[in-house]
């Protein structure tokens, strides 16, 4: 018998917990979308 993998991906859960609304509703997390635009990534969160 194989072990299970750890990542089971499931889209709402990711949404929930990397989410842009996540990020934004923190003010550590506006910090890391304000450093990614200033960055000029074309993504600001990997959801």
């Amino acid at each position: 018998m194989a072990t299970k993998r750890t990542y089971q991906p499931h889209k709402l859960k990711r949404i929930k917990k990397f989410g842009f609304m996540k990020r934004n509703s923190s003010k550590d997390g506006r910090k890391m979308l304000k450093r990614r635009m200033l960055k000029g990534r074309k993504k600001l969160v990997n959801a």
